[in-house]
């Protein structure tokens, strides 16, 4: 597959980085930064184009009249949205995806109609950061929670601790604790390795737990991990930028919040803008400030303004002073690791949030949805089952006839409306929602030839 990937900021790296590291692909990276485009050439296999990404010569040169994809991230709205539009009117480049930010343009989806803007898929960066964040403090003790056909089942990242009715037992022991629900525990990574879970296996403390379950049994499995934590009501925000905005606009309906904004100007508009959210001007790593505002009585604060150094400065000193939970937003990947290891509890990481939504246009098969998993080395994707037990190889199979490669399980399936937790004999059928997880995407590729609707 031929890809052309506009814009080398952070989103734009780590897509090239995915997407390079398959095989099937070529890639090619535009902009107008020289320096950026030679450190990524130096470590990825692409191929890169200097030049301003709307310009019909710079595209041309990047070859969009032969790729099969463009992908427009750029720190540019505007640039993004033009360079789709030159794709498509003088190459016409099959699917154009592009990164839009303003609220401006994204809250009037007729603009990116098939009569108005050829884009054919818009990502906003802040507003999927925003939702990642809001389900995080829905529910208390997760890691992650991860969104599959629509929100009928969700894939729940959880660090097993001391007390958890599970831990030090056997994973068999599951249905018998919770007989009137299904779950799945599709991975549990023990030290940073991965084990394959097993009706033997026994959970121990400290393994990050994944599972599938359906919406409304996410918190009676989670009990079985952990002790069951109390919800989380206070909420302190430091910045008021786009991602803070919109968080603190999405929680202050049900929650107490506060938002920490240093610039006075930005601090008095979002103000004006915010119903019930008391607006502070201020540093949030001002120890005074803090214990002012009773951060020991917080039960989450978390960090997303658009400097990392005062994301983790602020979120440590919140924690010392007694936050409950502390998260912070970490453009760096290779930090998240790090950082979540001493006393910040959540690191939060746009790049790989936002990777999923471009991962799903860029799959082959019928791949709905995909989601990047620790630090992009494992994945987990919903696709949909196409064809008959003659042109499809998984309709009409059970599960344990089913080849997939090492590593990758069926975790769960969605058929119309009912969620069925994955079995070995349980039949998949024409049109179900497949949810898979990899511990390792350099499998992505043989899963995806099993969706194709070919028997061949």
């Amino acid at each position: 597959m031929k890809i052309v990937i506009l814009g080398a900021g952070q989103v734009g790296r780590t897509a090239a980085d995915h997407l390079s590291r398959e095989e099937a692909n070529e890639v090619t990276v535009v902009d107008i930064d020289e320096e950026s485009l030679r450190g990524l050439q130096d470590r990825l296999d692409v191929r890169t184009v200097v030049g301003n990404a709307s310009y019909p010569s710079v595209l041309e040169a990047a070859g969009a009249a032969e790729a099969d994809i463009l992908i427009a991230l750029t720190s540019s709205d505007e640039v993004n949205m033009m360079a789709c539009e030159v794709a498509f009117t003088l190459f016409r480049t099959p699917t154009k995806i592009a990164r839009i930010r303003a609220a401006e343009y994204t809250s009037r989806p007729e603009l990116f109609s098939e009569e108005a803007l050829p884009v054919d898929v818009f990502i906003s960066p802040e507003q999927l950061v925003t939702e990642y964040v809001e389900r995080l403090i829905h529910y208390p003790g997760a890691l992650q929670v991860l969104d599959f056909a629509d929100g009928k089942v969700r894939l729940v990242a959880v660090r097993a601790h001391e007390g958890g009715l599970l831990v030090g037992q056997q994973l068999r022991a599951l249905r018998e604790h919770v007989r009137d629900i299904e779950a799945r525990i599709v991975a549990i990574y023990r030290a940073g390795r991965s084990i394959t879970p097993g009706g033997d296996t026994i959970v121990e403390a400290g393994d990050e737990v994944f599972f599938l379950a359906a919406r409304d049994d996410i918190r009676r499995v989670m009990s079985e991990m952990r002790k069951e934590e109390h919800p989380l009501r206070r909420v302190v925000i430091a910045g008021g930028g786009n991602i803070g905005f919109r968080l603190a606009k999405a929680l202050e309906k049900h929650n107490q919040v506060k938002l920490i904004e240093r610039d006075a100007k930005r601090a008095r508009r979002i103000s004006e803008l915010l119903e019930n959210t008391i607006v502070l001007n201020g540093d949030a790593a001002d120890e005074e400030l803090l214990i002012e505002e009773n951060i020991d009585g917080t039960d989450v604060f978390a960090a997303l303004t658009n400097s990392e150094e005062a994301n983790i400065l602020s979120s440590m000193l919140a924690k010392r002073l007694g936050a409950r939970k502390v998260m912070a937003l970490i453009n760096k990947p290779s930090y998240a690791e790090l950082i979540e290891s001493g006393s910040i509890d959540i690191a939060i990481s746009p790049q790989m949030i936002t990777i999923g939504s471009l991962l799903a246009h860029v799959r082959r098969g019928d791949v709905v949805r995909v989601h990047s998993l620790r630090r992009g080395a494992a994945e987990a994707l919903e696709a949909i089952v196409h064809g008959d037990d003659r042109s499809s190889r998984v309709v009409g199979k059970r599960i344990e006839e089913i080849k997939l490669p090492e590593g990758a399980s069926i975790g769960a399936i969605v058929r119309g409306e009912k969620v069925i937790m994955a079995h070995h004999d349980t039949v998949v059928q024409c049109d179900d929602h497949v949810i898979l997880f990899l511990s390792d995407r350099r499998h992505v590729e043989a899963v995806e030839r099993l969706f194709l609707g070919s028997a061949r």
